[in-house]
């Protein structure tokens, strides 16, 4: 701690782990502290689970993955006998009492305290109750003098009393390891989450959040912190690795940041187009992949996701492939070949009329005496879906899949065709976002967007009605209503969970609700096949929504 006992300087890491990467998170945790030194901090608090990576599912299940994040930890702790900073490191930890979800505080040169997260999620994204055990309630740790509480993510978020407790234990601040997944609008939530817990505990609070991609959550960071007369102390940014520094004075009324920093927080499009991004490039990196492939047709779904993996990977990595066939039109092909050329990226042209008109004469006794149909129209898109997968196996490129939420919630997709794929970094975005989406990257350039800059999607993919092309003069809405009715029955039926008659009081077609529902339904055994992709509303498919395949309820 700083020489005068009233000065408490503390750094935020906002840090991008790896899941499991025990030993690359370490060093980034000792890089951090390093830095943190170099400023003179006296305390660096890390996020919920860092040393581990968040969130781990059933990985915390093996013994060896428990002793390796504990044995990093405590090799992190014999760093702290140098005299600099001390840590709150979030670990999930064995103890007798059982598994539980932890910090472990370190200072001269030991672990000086332990604390357990008391309020485990067990909603949408969380099913911590699985396979943690919730910790008793816990008092505040000495810090060289100051009572820090250190309540863990859902603490703050619950009803349980973990912040009144610590406040009536004689903490002095609030600090706040989180692991608290994007969707649009959340900073505002979190804003009142935090307010909650000042104006009941009169304590100052500072919120630290995990940042980057783990499969399709995405960790936004957006840390900040209030004082207790309620007011913002700092805002850090969102979407971006940061290291910040503050300085915490201890006066009449406790202890208070002084004016930090205020990042702007994006919204609206912006967001969602940096949360997809963030997310298809920790996908890749993560995992391993060099580069990525996807079938660029000419139309909207295929131009964003082409832009966001140039935005996320940059031009070199991005093999876009048009794939025409007889109902392939002249727009198309031109509309592909502007939006690849736009966009700097590698334009390869694959016809595949030979291995549909082979597929058609290899099952032509077979479907002798049968109308022509949906079923002649799927084997286009699955001979796509084979060529897209013959790259991606012969070169080592990851198929980005590109199709979106009113596609997946309707079924207007086919299996083992277009919805080939390692990942989809618009499946939780409606139709009508996407071509907002479309409409904001073609005016900015994301931040950390290695794209660039003017018009990257061609206004005629925007303008045009959008069409899969299987068929002669085929649109989109010759089988569904306009997108945006569409848009407006999903959100109602999938995040909002509305009755077909509360749908139909806000001005809808019954008949069309009830058999939106019915499409709704039957598809979800294509997307229980989906890949993953990057959630960005209240309620994906799947970790949010869980509905059973076979299911004969309908809303009549």
């Amino acid at each position: 701690m700083s020489k005068n006992t009233d000065v408490l300087r503390i750094a935020i890491a906002q840090l991008n782990p790896v899941l499991g990467d025990i030993k690359g998170n370490l060093a980034k945790a000792r890089e951090a502290r390093a830095d943190a030194a170099r400023q003179s901090a006296d305390l660096i608090l890390f996020t919920e689970l860092f040393i581990s990576g968040y969130p781990p599912e059933d990985l915390v299940l093996k013994r060896s993955f428990i002793d390796a994040c504990e044995k990093a930890v405590n090799e992190f702790a014999a760093d702290t006998a140098d005299g600099g900073p001390g840590v709150i490191m979030g670990i999930p930890l064995k103890r007798p009492s059982g598994l539980h979800n932890a910090v472990m505080v370190l200072d001269e040169g030991r672990v000086i305290a332990e604390r357990f997260k008391v309020d485990l999620p067990n909603y949408g994204e969380f099913d911590e109750k699985r396979v943690f055990q919730a910790g008793p309630m816990p008092g505040p740790v000495n810090f060289r003098g100051v009572r820090i509480g250190v309540p863990i993510c859902e603490d703050i978020w619950g009803d349980l009393g973990v912040c009144e407790t610590l406040a009536e234990s004689g903490a002095e601040i609030l600090c706040v390891p989180n692991g608290s997944p994007y969707y649009r609008g959340k900073v505002d939530v979190r804003y009142q989450v935090a307010l909650r817990q000042v104006i009941e505990t009169g304590l100052p609070l500072i919120f630290a959040n995990q940042l980057g991609g783990q499969d399709d959550l995405i960790f936004d960071g957006a840390s900040f912190a209030f004082n207790s007369d309620k007011n913002l102390a700092f805002q850090m940014s969102q979407f971006e690795e940061q290291l910040m520094v503050t300085t915490w004075k201890r006066g009449a009324d406790g202890w208070s940041c002084g004016e930090g920093p205020m990042s702007r927080i994006p919204e609206g499009e912006e967001a969602n187009y940096r949360a997809c991004m963030l997310g298809l490039r920790d996908y890749v990196n993560k995992n391993g992949f060099k580069d990525v492939v996807l079938g660029l047709s000419g139309g909207i779904d295929s131009a964003i996701c082409a832009a966001l993996a140039v935005d996320a990977l940059g031009e070199e990595r991005l093999r876009a492939v048009m794939m025409p066939y007889a109902y392939t039109s002249k727009d198309s092909l031109k509309d592909a070949e502007d939006c690849a050329r736009m966009l700097g990226c590698r334009y390869d042209i694959v016809p595949i009329f030979e291995p549909v008109e082979g597929f058609l004469k290899a099952l032509g006794p077979i479907f002798a005496g049968t109308k022509e149909g949906i079923t002649e129209e799927n084997l286009q898109s699955r001979a796509r879906g084979t060529i897209l997968m013959a790259i991606s196996n012969k070169f080592g490129s990851m198929v980005v899949t590109t199709g979106n939420k009113s596609e997946m919630s309707v079924g207007y997709a086919t299996l083992y065709g277009d919805m080939n794929g390692g990942y989809n970094p618009i499946k939780d975005l409606y139709k009508m976002q996407v071509y907002a989406m479309s409409e904001w990257r073609n005016k900015n350039v994301p931040a950390g967007g290695l794209g660039p800059s003017g018009e990257v999607i061609p206004v005629n993919i925007i303008s045009k009605a959008p069409s899969a092309e299987l068929r002669e003069n085929q649109t989109d809405q010759d089988s569904l209503p306009p997108y945006p009715v569409l848009d407006d029955i999903l959100e109602s039926l999938v995040e909002n969970e509305m009755s077909v008659d509360e749908i139909v009081e806000r001005g809808h077609d019954r008949a069309t609700v009830e058999r939106i529902e019915h499409l709704l339904y039957i598809a979800e055994y294509k997307r229980r096949q989906s890949a993953p992709g990057v959630k960005v509303t209240r309620k994906n498919f799947g970790r949010d929504r869980r509905y059973p395949i076979t299911n004969r309820f309908r809303d009549r």
